[in-house]
């Protein structure tokens, strides 16, 4: 049995004794329709724990619900943070920790996406965290997010954010996107104005 079946396999022998869910690999959560809050602490758990990164993948995926908001954010930060800038092979489970947040965070972690957002060292895995902050106005994230339009790796998803966050302040700063080489921006940024202009 390799180390990825192992993990798999305790995480599994958990849920069913204490959550009493019928499942054979944690990624039957991640494509499961019903709730389980009682999985959510367990999956927690085991989280920093799990050396296989695939798995890791798996509980932040299956973490990645209404229910577990505000009770895993502290704990994904810093799972976030912990995976260097530099670990290629990890980036892609530190931006599906990033999508996580985008998701799960709350007030108690606010300040701190607003913090990793400007980070520049954290790459496209702050793509969700971006989008995230749109979700505390209380942070007042409109000016952050105009600058963020400058940064290549996530400016498609500040303008995202700024619609969500409905900043009209940020037309003028759109608008040059209408005409940007990469389609997809450019369909982000019609739709942002098309919002934000209140054709919609």
């Amino acid at each position: 049995m390799d180390n990825r079946t192992e993990e798999d396999g305790k995480i599994v022998a958990v849920l069913k004794k204490q959550a009493g869910l019928s499942v054979d690999s944690v990624f039957d959560l991640v494509n499961s329709k019903r709730s389980y809050p009682k999985a959510i602490p367990i999956l927690l758990g085991f989280l920093p724990n799990v050396r296989d990164d695939w798995i890791r993948q798996g509980i932040v995926r299956a973490l990645t619900v209404r229910e577990a908001r505000g009770k895993v954010d502290v704990a994904l930060v810093k799972e976030f943070k912990n995976i260097p800038a530099d670990d290629a092979k990890r980036q892609s489970l530190k931006w599906v920790i990033g999508n996580a947040l985008s998701v799960v965070a709350g007030e108690a972690v606010a300040n701190e996406l607003l913090t990793l957002a400007q980070d520049k060292q954290h790459g496209t895995a702050r793509q969700m965290i971006v989008v995230a902050l749109s979700r505390f106005p209380s942070l007042k994230s409109g000016k952050v997010l105009v600058q963020l339009l400058k940064d290549e790796d996530v400016r498609g998803h500040a303008i995202i954010a700024l619609r969500n966050l409905k900043a009209h302040e940020s037309i003028p700063y759109i608008e040059p996107f209408l005409f940007h080489e990469n389609a997809w921006i450019r369909r982000e940024a019609k739709k942002a104005l098309s919002k934000l202009q209140g054709k919609t």
